[in-house]
C-alpha cells in the first residue's frame, strides 16, 4: 500500500507545492479514494485548484478544476 504521508505531508507542513501543467499550488489535502466505499482503488490529492485523482499504479486518471 502507498504510504501517503510519507509521501504528501511535507506538502501540507512546508512550503513545497505540487506541479500541474507547470503550475505549482499548495496541496490542502489527500487521501484514499474508493470507488465502492469497499475497496481501495487509488488516491486523491486536492490543491486550490485541482482535484486529481491516481490509481495504485500512481497514474493520474482524473484532474478537475474547482
Amino acid at each position: 500500500m502507498i504510504n501517503l504521508d510519507d509521501r504528501f505531508h511535507s506538502y501540507l507542513a512546508g512550503t513545497k507545492q505540487f506541479c500541474i501543467d507547470g503550475t505549482c499550488e499548495k496541496v490542502r489535502t489527500y487521501g484514499f479514494h474508493s470507488s465502492d466505499d469497499q475497496t481501495v482503488d487509488g488516491f486523491y490529492v486536492v490543491t486550490d485548484n485541482h482535484k486529481l485523482v491516481y490509481n495504485l499504479q500512481e497514474q493520474c486518471i482524473s484532474c478537475e478544476a474547482l
